[in-house]
């Protein structure tokens, strides 16, 4: 079974690369991030059409996560992040999918740092570690994948000094981060691949791309009753390079 998550930086903008992508890749479920489109607006012809199933949760302009399936459609749990009832943020999703929960999520960038919007990214990632908490008491398989907007250590950064005031790099952020993945999950790339350099982010600007100058900020964690069952992870990096893509290339783990 093959899961990804692709941060879409637009998914009407962006419907030829990701249904490129989804036909090469042919991932059986996939988290999308950064739908920018409001609920009425997402393709879900165009997905159908691909083979995918799908539900989602849009907002205009920002934000947005959906989930795709090839095989049923996901049965979803939640399409909000408990903690907060003020907060309208589409920023997660949650779903069953051939007997795994699978929670999709976009956290919040936070910057510039410090100030509201980082006081909104940490209290978010709080409300994030409670609520895996609670789904890794039910002890069944879970995969918590997205853009967490966090590197969290110096190897997934390309020049780690330049970035140590940065809302996705600062100590708290890369805390919160150890702090939930302490719980008990497994962080899937990095397990498998526990020194290489590896991005999933490439900024537009001064061909960042290009000089592999890039972020690894988009991330599964998975719970025990299935880490123990992941077989390959990896990163379609070559989609960061085709024409009017997302700077962000899809991200995949393999499940027996």
């Amino acid at each position: 079974m093959k899961i990804a998550t692709y941060n879409v930086n637009g998914v009407n903008g962006r419907l030829p690369v990701l249904l490129r992508w989804l036909e090469e890749s042919a991932p059986d479920v996939v988290c999308l991030q950064e739908l920018k489109a409001p609920q009425e607006k997402f393709p879900e012809q165009a997905i159908k059409d691909a083979g995918y199933h799908a539900i989602w949760h849009g907002q205009k302009s920002w934000n947005g996560v959906a989930i795709l399936a090839r095989h049923e459609l996901p049965k979803e749990i939640t399409r909000v992040l408990p903690g907060d009832a003020e907060d309208s943020h589409s920023r997660y999703i949650e779903a069953t999918v051939n007997g795994i929960v699978v929670g999709c999520l976009y956290l919040p960038n936070g910057n510039p740092a410090p100030g509201p919007k980082f006081d909104y990214k940490l209290s978010w990632f709080e409300r994030l570690a409670v609520h895996a908490k609670t789904l890794l008491a039910q002890k069944k398989p879970v995969v918590l994948a997205g853009d967490y907007n966090v590197m969290p250590t110096e190897l997934d950064v390309y020049k780690p000094e330049r970035w140590v005031d940065d809302a996705l790099f600062r100590p708290e952020t890369r805390a919160a981060f150890a702090k939930l993945a302490a719980q008990g999950w497994t962080d899937a790339l990095r397990t498998l691949h526990p020194n290489e350099k590896i991005y999933t982010f490439w900024d537009y600007f001064r061909n960042a791309y290009g000089r592999d100058a890039g972020l690894r900020i988009d991330h599964f964690l998975l719970s025990p009753q299935i880490a123990g069952k992941l077989k390959a992870a990896g990163v379609d990096r070559h989609v960061r390079g085709w024409e009017k893509t997302s700077d962000h290339a899809p991200v995949w783990i393999e499940i027996s």
